[in-house]
């Protein structure tokens, strides 16, 4: 196995650069974050003074900090794309996440690049040929399965990525244009409207309707707990959180939840390491139910399943806690035995079948009273929890500590003693301490004064393991002089680890150029640029058209390419029951209609329609 597969990495999101030092104190290996442009969300930017920041804490923990620069580009964004290269590669970056394959084409600083997912990385084709033009990772697509991640890791040594959290685009990344195509704002560009959270129904090619009001195109949310050590064994080193507009409490939680198991793993396998520094203590039990998720999957990664969609609602329901029993003129009983407290949140399905809610101004017993009085369940509906306010106070406060375990040696010397530390990475520091050998009144006491003195780390990076005492005798030394000493050794181990990190060097690019896996690129190649188009050209690529975005007419196209199929999903499928065939069927919403056509051979669906010449928002929802 290629030695940088047994890293095992965890990659958080950061909003910004308070979220990000929160994930690396919560155990993230490395984080990734958006610049002050061109990261695939546009509501997700950051200074050059935040990344700096970021990296400093980062750093510290021989954490890392990778920065999304992952929207296709025009043509008079390129030198501005290139400014801000060097820019976070001067505030300490360690990697820049791309899919626009121009930016090869300038001049770059020496940083690791990694390939977004937005780049459609599906094949051991791809994967080989980014690495070998000088990619040192390549993000995977998320609707990869175990036995296609193993078939990848066989054909490059590059490292993988894989998402394991959060929510999922219900298109192949990068290969969605309906939201470009309908509203004018490109999920390539860091835009997307998330039309695929709005309810459709499907009609078959009759013009019947067979799925009514349903969120066709909305995936539950991405949960990969049970298959963490399975994607290890497959290739995978980095275990990607999504999450990059989430709030602090979820990439807390979250960031815990797989820090823990991927240290139980670590601990399990002793192949496996951690791909940072230091261990951490939680003040909280980390509970992934209780941020934001619209029901959890594995996806694909074992295989095609029909457990896939949060056809209901494309919101946060919660987790069920009861039963609404009674019903008053302000108040609701509830039958649940959860501890419920004052501030929570709690949902219902309404008569519509709509999802809604109220927070929970007073607890009484069984009895809840809503903040907004007139919002209350009909009698026997199922209750949700989709805030525990206790929980959020935990989050609140400081929610963990994170620390670097070293070996302390204290020696006596000619003019005194000497303490050396010696971290968990093998970087050591030494300070000396002129002072008189001066018999201990007391061996015991002076022994336990010196263990308990040097031991005393705790507004530091780090804890004492093993404290040895290399002494002829049982010296006393001042509890002044002994503070003193620590202090300093661990300024200098803190200065030693400063000058010992070394960020991942530009991996290099194969000379001569190699071909590229297809000879001809339509606009799903996201061509925006012509150092793009130079790119391709240099690598065998004849025939190239123009992005999407250039709003070139085509007429009906694949506006979204995905591996979901709504007839897979609702017994529609020819391979679930005899005697259907694979028609077109039709997404209809708001008088809208789109064409689904299905690609059995290469089980999956497209999503047709046009480039609309005046942009009309249909609709659009944040992501939560």
């Amino acid at each position: 196995m290629n030695p940088a597969r047994l890293r095992l990495e965890l990659l958080a999101p950061a909003k910004n650069a308070e979220f990000g030092m929160e994930a690396i104190n919560h155990g993230a290996d490395a984080v990734y974050i958006g610049g002050p442009a061109f990261g695939a969300r546009a509501a997700a930017g950051n200074t050059i003074a935040d990344i700096e920041q970021l990296a400093a804490h980062a750093h510290r923990y021989s954490a890392q900090v990778f920065v999304a620069l992952n929207t296709i580009l025009k043509d008079e964004e390129l030198d501005e794309a290139r400014r801000v290269a060097w820019q976070v590669y001067e505030a300490g970056a360690d990697a820049l996440i791309i899919q626009d394959m121009g930016l090869l084409e300038l001049d770059l600083p020496p940083i690791a690049l990694h390939a977004s997912t937005q780049a459609d990385n599906r094949t051991p084709a791809k994967a080989r040929f980014l690495e070998q033009v000088g990619f040192s990772r390549v993000v995977l697509a998320r609707e990869l399965s175990l036995r296609q991640i193993a078939e990848i890791a066989a054909a490059t040594t590059a490292e993988l990525e894989f998402f394991v959290h959060g929510a999922l685009c219900v298109s192949y990344s990068g290969q969605c244009y309906v939201s470009h195509a309908q509203t004018g704002r490109s999920a390539n560009r860091g835009e997307c409207s998330q039309m695929c959270r709005l309810p459709f129904s499907v009609a078959d090619s009759t013009g019947e309707i067979v799925v009514r009001d349903r969120h066709v195109l909305s995936p539950k949310d991405n949960n990969q707990s049970a298959n963490l050590r399975a994607l290890a064994e497959a290739g995978i080193s980095s275990f990607k959180i999504e999450g990059r507009l989430k709030d602090l409490s979820y990439v807390k939680n979250i960031t815990a939840h797989y820090r823990t198991l991927l240290d139980e793993i670590i601990d399990e396998v002793p192949h496996y390491h951690a791909a940072s520094a230091g261990r951490c203590t939680f003040f909280f039990q980390p509970q992934p139910e209780k941020s934001f998720n619209r029901g959890f999957t594995d996806y694909f990664t074992q295989e095609r399943h029909q457990d896939l969609l949060a056809a209901d609602s494309p919101k946060f329901a919660g987790e069920p806690i009861g039963t609404a029993t009674r019903v008053g003129p302000d108040w609701f009983e509830v039958e649940t035995e959860a501890e419920l407290h004052n501030g929570d949140g709690l949902t219902w399905y309404d008569a519509e079948h709509e999802l809604v809610g109220a927070r929970i101004n007073r607890v009484d017993g069984r009895r809840l009273f809503p903040a907004e009085k007139d919002r209350l369940p009909a009698v026997g509906a199922t209750l949700y929890r989709n805030r525990d306010q206790e929980f959020e106070r935990q989050l609140e406060k400081k929610s963990a500590e994170r620390r670097i375990r070293v070996q302390m040696v204290f020696a006596e010397t000619v003019q005194g003693f000497a303490l050396s530390l010696t971290d968990e990475e093998g970087i050591s520091a030494t300070a000396e301490l002129t002072q008189a050998h001066e018999p201990a009144q007391n061996a015991a006491r002076a022994e336990a004064t010196l263990r308990e003195q040097l031991g005393k780390l705790g507004n530091t990076l780090f804890v004492a393991g093993d404290i040895t005492l290399q002494l002829s005798a049982p010296w006393f030394v001042p509890v002044g002089a002994l503070n003193a000493l620590r202090r300093e050794t661990v300024e200098k181990l803190e200065a030693a680890r400063r000058a010992a990190y070394r960020r991942p060097e530009r991996a290099a690019a194969v000379t001569p150029p190699l071909a590229y896996p297809q000879a001809e690129l339509s606009y799903l190649g996201n061509v925006y640029n012509q150092r793009a188009r130079d790119f391709y050209t240099r690598h065998g690529v004849r025939l190239i058209e123009e992005a999407y975005e250039a709003n070139r007419e085509r007429g009906e196209v694949s506006l979204m390419i995905t591996k979901h199929c709504v007839r897979y999903s609702f017994n529609l499928c020819p391979k679930q029951v005899k005697g259907i065939k694979p028609d077109p069927m039709t997404l209809i919403s708001a008088g809208e209609n789109l064409r689904l056509e299905f690609d059995c051979k290469r089980c999956e669906m497209h999503v047709m329609g046009w480039l609309k010449p005046q942009k009309v928002v249909l609709g659009s929802l944040k992501r939560g």
